[in-house]
């Protein structure tokens, strides 16, 4: 199998209706993870879950675990240019050859589960390699970001050392529910008897019911603004620096990343990495190294320039209310013209209300991508119209980009931001036209 062959399998994958004999979507995980020998089991695993911030907070752990010499996994979703992405080894992806090899490997067990369950979904198989290619490769941990909530998510087979919850917020309300209280009981459901769970989630009804399910669950609850404390300290441009003291220790952090919000990540981080046990737990000096060198594209990714872009994947209203404050902490007085495109099913009109405080400008976009939907562009612009926003729709992205920057005034800033999807495309069109020309000059 090629790996043209490989995406070809799995994108056919996307969209298929679910047998109706599969009572629970674990089921179908299960078996197909024991057919492959539960590779899952054969190494550490830490579980990161909530509904902002856990690719983050899980990128930051790995980087900690790799700068203490731990041959470290990471997965974490979606991707922004290939699904090779999903299985990383120390920050490295998984080699193309070596991804379509291992799924070629996986068919004859991806065929005796499809005749009882139907055909594994693209999340479960990439999940399922992803588990298979971190055993092959002898990692000492490794880090496994939650799909979507926590209770029927596929990563919920792990049996992990550590779990955590970085947040709740509205987000696939349609799966999880329509309040923050029946989404928390959801991602509450990766609690584990005798496992900690590391939160950061702050609204107190949340907070209860996460609280109560570690307590039936068994699973010891700590609460990260109780275990760390956050004191910001000056930093250089466009990196934030700040003192975060447990019982344990005080680190001096260094983030080369912009956002407030992942202060509160790094010290989610921090406080579940001081909760590992043993060799696997690494020191302060590893934990201060790993996170000055942690880089997480497509969140808040700053590209100089005349005007400068902003890469954000913000896209459900969480997400965009954290871009909108760390926008203005780090580029006060500026302005900012938002390229925006928005998956249906999201809540589009919360989304622009939460960005509205920043008072950008919009340009609505769209995206292509399978199995998933874009809301149009006129309609997004309708919708800003009726909460008092300003926007133009144009469809196609590179084009809204490149009329976001052609019309920018000097104090301006372009932010790409809203859908993964039109996040990834323009991201790597950047990279691919603007990037490589200033390279070659």
């Amino acid at each position: 199998m090629t790996f043209a062959q490989a995406e070809e399998y799995l994108l056919s994958t996307i969209g298929e209706i679910k047998s109706p004999r599969m009572p629970y979507r674990l089921d179908r995980m299960r078996t197909l993870l024991r057919a492959l020998g539960d590779p899952q089991d054969r190494y550490p695993t830490i579980h990161v879950g909530g509904t902002s911030g856990k690719g983050s907070t899980a990128t930051m752990m790995a980087a900690a675990l790799t700068a203490a010499g731990k041959r470290t996994g990471l997965h974490t979703k979606p991707h922004l240019r290939s699904m090779v992405e999903r299985a990383r080894i120390d920050g490295q992806p998984i080699d193309e050859n070596r991804f379509a090899e291992l799924l070629g490997e996986m068919l004859p067990s991806i065929e005796a589960v499809t005749g009882e369950f139907g055909r594994p979904t693209y999340y479960e198989t990439i999940l399922a390699l992803t588990f298979l290619y971190f055993e092959r490769e002898a990692v000492d941990a490794a880090l496994i970001e939650v799909g979507i909530g926590g209770k029927l998510d596929g990563t919920n087979v792990l049996k992990p050392r550590i779990s955590i919850i970085t947040n709740i917020g509205l987000d696939h309300t349609d799966i999880l529910g329509d309040t923050i209280e029946a989404i928390a009981a959801d991602k509450a459901g990766i609690a584990k008897p005798g496992v900690p769970l590391v939160s950061a989630v702050e609204q107190p009804s949340a907070r209860a019911i996460i609280e109560s399910a570690c307590a039936q669950a068994g699973a010891p609850f700590v609460w990260v603004f109780e275990a760390a404390a956050i004191d910001e300290l000056p930093a250089p441009p466009l990196t934030q620096a700040f003192e975060a003291r447990t019982a344990r220790a005080k680190y001096q952090i260094t983030l080369p990343v912009l956002g407030a919000f992942q202060q509160r990540n790094a010290a989610t981080a921090i406080v579940a990495l001081e909760k590992l046990d043993g060799a696997l737990r690494p020191s302060r000096e590893a934990i201060e190294s790993g996170l000055a060198r942690v880089h997480i594209p497509g969140r808040m990714e700053y590209f100089p320039g005349h005007p400068p872009v902003i890469f954000d994947v913000a896209h459900n209203p969480d997400k965009a209310a954290n871009l909108a404050a760390s926008l203005h902490k780090a580029f006060r007085d500026r302005r900012f013209t938002f390229v925006l495109a928005i998956s249906t099913g999201k809540d589009a009109a919360e989304i622009l209300r939460a960005l509205a405080p920043t008072a950008g400008s919009f340009i609505f976009t769209t995206f292509e991508t399978p199995g998933r939907n874009a809301e149009k562009p006129s309609r997004l612009a309708s919708i800003a119209e009726d909460i008092g926003l300003w926007g133009r729709a144009i469809q196609d992205p590179v084009d809204a980009l490149s009329i976001a920057r052609r019309h920018a005034s000097i104090d301006e800033i372009v932010v790409v931001t809203g859908s993964t999807f039109v996040v990834a495309r323009l991201r790597e069109w950047w990279m691919e036209n603007v990037i490589a020309s200033e390279s070659a000059h």
